[in-house]
Order: C-alpha cells, then sequence, then structure tokens
C-alpha cells in the first residue's frame, strides 16, 4: 500500500474484480486522491472520527431527516451521511456531462414525441406495449404543449460503474427527482468539517446550478393579461408523511418559493389559485413532489387527495406551467432503456454516448427467450415503474424458485425486463477506526436552460448499507456521500442570494399565507405555550416534593396534583392523601414515561409535529432550539432521580424562553407571527385561567397555593416588589387576572388577542367585527371589572364563564380562518 494513509489503509483491501474508486488494481491511489487522501491521513483516526461526530451533529441540530417507512423512529430517523467525499475528476466529469447532456436532451424528446405526434409508436420505433401498456403513460395527457417543449426541468440520472471503469445509466428520473436538496445539506455539512480541502481542491460550488434552475422556472411563467406582478411560483408536497419531507422545506426556503400542499390550491376558471387568508391569488407555475397519477383527481386517480381539481385543464389552456409537466413519469420505465441506443440516433442523428446497463424487455419474444435461457447472468425488474418491486437476483434463488419467476415471465411477459448484472464501483467509507470499501451510485442532476441543459457539478453519492448487499437504496438503510467535482483553477463564489438586476423579483411571501398553513402556526403556538405550562407546573411541584426549606407544608403537594387535573395532565385527583412517595413516582411517571397522554414526552411530540409541518416558515436558529427541547429527555427507560429532575426542567424552561425569545425578535410581523401568537396568548389565557378557578375550588381560603400560582406564572417577583407582603389573595389574583401590565396575566393576553385579531384581513363572504371587537371586548371587560376580593363561590362560575368564551373565541378564530375557502379573486 502507498505511504500517504499508512494509519487509515493498512487494512484496506487491493481491488480484485471491483472498481475502487480511490486504489487502483496495482494498489497505488488514484491521481485525483493523492491530496485529499494527504489531508485524511493528517486529520488520522481521530480527526476523522471527530469530523463523522460534527457531520451527526450538524443533521441533528438541522432536523435533516428521510423517513425509512417502517423504520419505529419515523420522521426523525436521521439523515445517513458518511464524512469522506466521493471525488471525480475534471477531465472525467466533462467527457459525463456531455453524455448526460445529451441524454436529456434525448428524453425530453421521447416524451414530447409520446405526448405529440407519436411517430415513434407510427413508425414501430417503440413496440405499443412498452407505453399503452404502460400505467405511467396518461392519456389524459397526450396534446400537451408545455413552454418551449421542455419536459424536462430537473432530471436525474442514476449511474454506476463496471470494473472497467466505464459509467453506466441504470435509471432516469423524470417525474419529480428527489435528493437535490439533500446535496446542498451534505455540501453544507461537510464544508463545516473539511473547508481548507474543498477550497485547495477547487470543488466545484453548487449554487450555479440552483441558480439556473430558478430562473427557468420563472421564464415558464404564462404572461397574465392587465398586470406587471412578477411571477408566483410555488412547490407542491405530498405533505410530512412524505419520506423526503425535510427536502421539500428544505428547497422551499432555498428557492423561496412557497410550500403548498394540494388542499392550498384550487382552480377556478381554468386558472390555478393559491388560497391565502387575504383571497385567491394567480399561481403561475407549480414545482411539483406529487407523482403524476396523483396530481389531478378530475383525470388521473379519484382517490387522490394530494394533487389539485382541474389541474390538467389550466395546464391545457396554458394559464400555469406544472415542473415537470405531468406524465413525465413514463420515461422512468425500465422497458424504455432497451430502446434508447435506437432511438438517439433516430431523434438525434448521434451514438448514445452514455451507455444505458444493458436491458431485454421481455414482451419481444426473442428478448424474453434470452433472457430466460441466461437467467442467472441478469437482473429482473418490472419493465413499468408504478409496478416498481424490489429487483430479483436470479443466481441467489433456489431452483423451485427460479422455475417460479420463469413462469411468472412467460405468464406476464410485458412487465418484466431482464438487465445485465454489474458489480458496482466501491469507494472508501469511513468506519469509525478506519476507512473500508463500499458499493456506491452516483445520482446526477440536470435542470433546463433554454433548448439544453445545464449539469450540476456533483451529485448524491449513495452508499451500499453493507459490501454483501448489492442494492444501493436509501429505503434500505443506504448512506449517502458529498460529490467533488474537482477543477483546475479557483471557482466561482456565487451565491443563490446575490441579487440579479436582469430579473424579475418574486412574489412577496407575506401575501402567500395558506388558511392550512396559518392553522399549523396557531397550533404551534398553542403546543408551545401547553409544553411551558406543564414544565413550569411540574417544576413548582418537584420543587416541593425535594426541598425542605419551602414555606408550605406536605398539604401543598397534594393540591398541586389535583390542580393537574383541569389541565389534563392527570386524568383524575386522588381520592385521598397519599404517601409523599406515591406522588412523587407519579410527578416522574408525568415527566418520562413516554406513552402517558398529558405528559412531557406527549407534550413535546405534539410540539415537534407542529413545528414539523410548518419546518419551511422556521429558521434554522429556531428548529435548533426545538431540536434541544426534545435532546434534553433521557432515553427511554432512564431513571432520573427527583433532584436531577429539577435539573432538567429548568433547562426546559430556558430553551422554551428561548423560543418565545426567537418568536418575538426574529418572526417578520406578518400573519404567520400573528396567528403562532394567537396560539400562544389563547392557551395561556385559558390555561391561567383553569388554573385559577382549580386553586379557588380546591383552596378556597388561599392557604396553600397562592405561592405556587405565582410562580407558575412567573409573577412571584413582581408581586413581592409590588406589595411588600406575603401572599393575599386579592392581590394575587389582582396580578394575574386582571393586571393589564402584566405579560403573564389573563388580561393582558386578552389586550395582545385583540390587538393580534385588529391587523388580520377579512375574510371573504365571512364578516368578522364580532369577532374582532365583541368577543374580546366582552371578554377584557369582565376581566377588567372582576372583584377579586368576592369569595370563592362567585368567582369560580365567572371563571367558568370566562374560559368558556376563552375557547368560544378560539373556536370563532378557526372557523373565520382555518376552513378558508377561498372566495375573492385578488
Amino acid at each position: 500500500m502507498p505511504s500517504v494513509l499508512p494509519s487509515l489503509l493498512t487494512d484496506y483491501p487491493t481491488p480484485a474484480g471491483v472498481w475502487d474508486e480511490m486504489v487502483s488494481t496495482g494498489g497505488t491511489l488514484r491521481p485525483h486522491w493523492e491530496r485529499l487522501a494527504g489531508s485524511l491521513n493528517r486529520l488520522g483516526v481521530s480527526g476523522l472520527t471527530a469530523c463523522a461526530g460534527q457531520a451527526r451533529q450538524s443533521i441533528a441540530e438541522n432536523g435533516v431527516t428521510y423517513n425509512v417507512y417502517g423504520d419505529p423512529r419515523g420522521m426523525d430517523r436521521p439523515w445517513e451521511f458518511d464524512p469522506v467525499p466521493f471525488v471525480i475528476p475534471r477531465h472525467e466529469w466533462e467527457v459525463l456531462e456531455k453524455g448526460l447532456i445529451q441524454r436529456a436532451r434525448l428524453v425530453n424528446a421521447v416524451l414530447s414525441d409520446l405526448y405529440g405526434p407519436q411517430t415513434l409508436l407510427r413508425s414501430a420505433a417503440l413496440p405499443p406495449g412498452v407505453i399503452l401498456g404502460n400505467p405511467a403513460y396518461q392519456v389524459a395527457c397526450h396534446g400537451l404543449h408545455p413552454p418551449e417543449d421542455t419536459w424536462l426541468h430537473l432530471y436525474a440520472v442514476d449511474l454506476a460503474r463496471g470494473p472497467d471503469g466505464g459509467w453506466w445509466c441504470f435509471a432516469d428520473r423524470t417525474q419529480s427527482p428527489s435528493g437535490s436538496g439533500y446535496v446542498l445539506e451534505n455540501r453544507i455539512v461537510l464544508s463545516r468539517s473539511l473547508p481548507d480541502e474543498i477550497r485547495d481542491l477547487h470543488v466545484q460550488r453548487l449554487s450555479g446550478f440552483y441558480r439556473v434552475f430558478r430562473e427557468n422556472l420563472l421564464r415558464q411563467a404564462p404572461r397574465r393579461a392587465g398586470t406587471d406582478e412578477p411571477p408566483r411560483v410555488v412547490l407542491l408536497t405530498p405533505g410530512p408523511l412524505n419520506e423526503t419531507y425535510f427536502e421539500h422545506a428544505y428547497l422551499s426556503r432555498y428557492l423561496g418559493f412557497p410550500l403548498v400542499e394540494g388542499g392550498d390550491l384550487t382552480v377556478r376558471d381554468r386558472r390555478v389559485f393559491l388560497k391565502t387568508l387575504e383571497g385567491l391569488q394567480p399561481v403561475d407555475v407549480i414545482l411539483r413532489r406529487v407523482d403524476d397519477s396523483f396530481c389531478d383527481p378530475l383525470e388521473l386517480r379519484q382517490d387522490s387527495f394530494l394533487g389539485v381539481p382541474g389541474l390538467l385543464e389550466a395546464m391545457r389552456e396554458g394559464n400555469v406551467s406544472v415542473a415537470n409537466p405531468i406524465g413525465s413519469g413514463l420515461a422512468e420505465s425500465p422497458a424504455l432503456m432497451a430502446f434508447m441506443p435506437a432511438l438517439c440516433r433516430r431523434l438525434l442523428g448521434e451514438d448514445l454516448l452514455l451507455p444505458n446497463t444493458a436491458t431485454w424487455w421481455c414482451g419481444q419474444r426473442r428478448e424474453r427467450e434470452h433472457v430466460i435461457s441466461n437467467l442467472d447472468h441478469f437482473v429482473i425488474k418490472a419493465a413499468f415503474s408504478e409496478r416498481s418491486a424490489p429487483p430479483i437476483f436470479p443466481s441467489e434463488l433456489t431452483r423451485v424458485e427460479k422455475a417460479k419467476l420463469i413462469e411468472r415471465i412467460r405468464r406476464s411477459p410485458h412487465h418484466f425486463v431482464g438487465q445485465e448484472k454489474i458489480t458496482l464501483s466501491e469507494a472508501p467509507v469511513w468506519t469509525g477506526s478506519g476507512l473500508k470499501p463500499r458499493p456506491i451510485a452516483l445520482r446526477v442532476y440536470l435542470a433546463a436552460a433554454g433548448d439544453s441543459f445545464v449539469v450540476m457539478p456533483g451529485g448524491l453519492t449513495r452508499v451500499s448499507v453493507s459490501p454483501a448487499i448489492p442494492i444501493v437504496s436509501m429505503q434500505s438503510g443506504g448512506g449517502s456521500k458529498d460529490t467533488w467535482v474537482l477543477s483546475d483553477g479557483p471557482v466561482s463564489h456565487q451565491s443563490l442570494l446575490a441579487p440579479d438586476p436582469g430579473r424579475r423579483p418574486a412574489a412577496p411571501a407575506v401575501t402567500d399565507l395558506s388558511s392550512r398553513v396559518a392553522d399549523n402556526l396557531f397550533w404551534l403556538g398553542r403546543y408551545a405555550e401547553r409544553v411551558e405550562v406543564l414544565v413550569r407546573m411540574m417544576r413548582v411541584l418537584i420543587t416541593r416534593l425535594t426541598d425542605d426549606n419551602v414555606a408550605e407544608g406536605p398539604e401543598t403537594t397534594g393540591l398541586l396534583m389535583r390542580l393537574l387535573v383541569p389541565l389534563e395532565i392527570l386524568p383524575k385527583a386522588p381520592a385521598k392523601p397519599l404517601l409523599m412517595e406515591k406522588y412523587e413516582r407519579e410527578a416522574l411517571n408525568i415527566l418520562f414515561k413516554k406513552d402517558r397522554p398529558g405528559g412531557l414526552h406527549h407534550g413535546l411530540s405534539r410540539l415537534r409535529h407542529g413545528a414539523w409541518l410548518v419546518r419551511d416558515r422556521l429558521s434554522l436558529d429556531t428548529w435548533r432550539i426545538l431540536t434541544e427541547l426534545q435532546q434534553e429527555l433521557p432515553p427511554e427507560g432512564t431513571v432520573m432521580a427527583l433532584d436531577d429532575s429539577l435539573g432538567l426542567l429548568n433547562r426546559l424552561v430556558r430553551t422554551l424562553s428561548a423560543f418565545s425569545g426567537m418568536v418575538m425578535e426574529n418572526m417578520t410581523r406578518g400573519h404567520g407571527w400573528r396567528f403562532l401568537d394567537l396560539g400562544r396568548r389563547l392557551e395561556r389565557a385559558a390555561a391561567l385561567l383553569l388554573i385559577v378557578r382549580g386553586s379557588l375550588q380546591i383552596d378556597p381560603a388561599g392557604q396553600y397555593l397562592l405561592m405556587p400560582l405565582l410562580d407558575i406564572a412567573d409573577s412571584a417577583m413582581t408581586y413581592r416588589r409590588r406589595y411588600y407582603s406575603h401572599a393575599q389573595r386579592d392581590g394575587v389574583l389582582d396580578l394575574l387576572l386582571t393586571d393589564e401590565t402584566n405579560p403573564r396575566s389573563a388580561h393582558f393576553q386578552i389586550q395582545t388577542i385583540r390587538e393580534h385579531l385588529a391587523h388580520l384581513p377579512p375574510m371573504p363572504g365571512r364578516s368578522n367585527p364580532g369577532l374582532k371587537h365583541r368577543m374580546t371586548e366582552e371578554l377584557g371587560s369582565r376581566l377588567r371589572g372582576m372583584d377579586t376580593e368576592a369569595p370563592p363561590e362567585t368567582l369560580t362560575p365567572v371563571l367558568t364563564e370566562l374560559v368558556s368564551s376563552v375557547w368560544q373565541l378560539s373556536d370563532r378564530l378557526a372557523h373565520v380562518y382555518f376552513s378558508h375557502a377561498g372566495a375573492r379573486i385578488i
């Protein structure tokens, strides 16, 4: 082995029968790896371990996830990332780039013909069964004419390198290619770990590609008569349950396009509109991440809730552009790959520069018999992407299993293709103690640019989970790498965020708040406040359980436990006083039992889910704070002492306060911020009224709960500074209920709610002056006029009515703003 990496490559095997990206068959480093290998050697085991740890930390803080179906971590499964990049030299990339651009032109021409004149079918250049028997062929899209005849605004190709070092295409991604957002995140993560190497090796940057991609989308916008408004582009997502939802939110922020779901859009008069709080606003371009058949339930899948009814008709009229156009998924069919070389000569008059993996469609008799006769030399795949199933490796089957496979192929031959088996190349992966080779595949991306395409100078390198597994799949638990394309000199430092005076600006985002997003922000505020109330109440309770110096006696503990019932933290109050040990056990269950309804885990899970739904609206720092909240909890099954629990609650209060500070100081004062704060204020007002009412019911004399009430409401210091006395019931109630200057009082919440409502737009077809004035004014008036010296039996029903009024206000708010159907066109 070479002396460049003696400590890391001691056990690295010399490749045999496989192409290794770093080491040649002679056991020497490939030239383009030498400088990077030297840097890695200087880092050593400890340095690379630190890089891997830093990458994991960044991924966790940034909330980079990929949902593998069936994984118990669900939407919280972190993105798998290897800190050793995949390196491609400039001269090799230039050859690859030419082949990729040619392939994009070819696939675009094929789609244009199949949804247009269909000369390929009429001339028998393609067998009809390959297209008309393909579920991905959308008959309703025949005759569509996308702007500039562009069917591929974003196109991806999956590449593998064979044992001879040549690149082969084994899949085309033409519908809504995923992964480009993860490419960006991989680069950002690694640029923090290896910044000098990226600079010194002249690694080509990615931002120029996204600039071209964004400007091409803006150019697709149809011109609207009578207006000079900039085009409005939206990114259509299937929703937060999709495995790549993180990427949808990430690209939405990076490109500056609102993230929308199908229910946020509507078609009126064959035009697409975004349903916002200010009415219907026209949409010019839809960058979709929804599969073809789900895009329009009127003409495609009728059971789809992900698409927009009438979208195809709006496309036919030329009133909206969709990228990629509906129907483009047809070109993902593996069966088409068998015909690509001949199609390239026919449509482009050129030989195919980037070869496919050799493919035989079993719908043709001679090809079928060839596959069956040489079964062990092939991988058997579904011919059509919509019938996708795991590839079958006949060489690993028993004789009986092979016979069954042959029977299936003969029974439905047009559903199968045979592809030549290729042994994937290998690249070094950091294992924690050294570098080991693992099979890799490379996904590269192209964006339309006028009558040609540009290639992203990089891509998504995917790594097999094990050297024994020949399939590279993120759904199978595989990992990823940053992809470095080297250049001979310094690279451009242009940023996507740099101003471009020659381009029309995107539509201002302040008017793009949909009812769904407003609803989700509202509930994010409620969940945040609900968790804070829980944490503050449990801190007060555990302080009484652990501190012998607290003035109140043990009776206070039992009363505080009963006070948890109206907030649904505790299902019911104990029938009689319990031993202190049982109170302690119950308190720990509330904090640490994962499946406890109303407990801390439950509250934080709701908060996390609420934040996930508006991921594209939250800054990175805000998301990190929410991630810290989740990370504060000990692993499941950990037994924590009461004293340690108190420290945990103190840290949670600080983190929740940081979240509140980010909301107040960093969010622009648009409708989104107002709905988030409305949720917090309504939840705080209701919780405080419930707590005060509960204390009057179980401690009418105010003997035990007055100081705990002040602590829960974070108002003890204010009370002492104002009254210079021990807690008195009328003073405590005045401070917590009627005081207009205490930001924790019920009256302050109602006043703030009234101010927010005054700034919200009137809803089309719905009157809401009563919402803005009558309901909030009545609540404020009743709080101002409350006689805090009245006996508990008089105050309790008043507080009950106030709680009911707060919930009625919340329901009215939801009815007016969150069930918006959008009747007015702006």
